[in-house]
């Protein structure tokens, strides 16, 4: 997306931006409306993640490490 689009960043350094879990909660909430449609966003991975402590630039490690930086 950097570099195809033009965007400041891509998808998976943006949810390590906002957070894991914020990104967590939204997807929770959205699945709670009771729409079928909204189910699609919840991801096995993310729940993993979150459930690690693996918050994203807030906890240091997301889908990229912030220890080093």
């Amino acid at each position: 997306m950097k570099l195809g689009a033009g965007y400041p960043m891509g998808p998976f350094e943006l949810m390590d931006y906002v957070g894991l879990d914020t990104n967590k909660f939204i997807v929770d909430a959205w699945s709670a409306r009771g729409d079928p449609n909204l189910t699609i966003y919840k991801s096995k991975l993310i729940e993993s993640m979150v459930a690690k402590g693996n918050l994203g630039k807030k906890s240091g490690k997301g889908f990229y490490d912030y220890s080093k930086k």
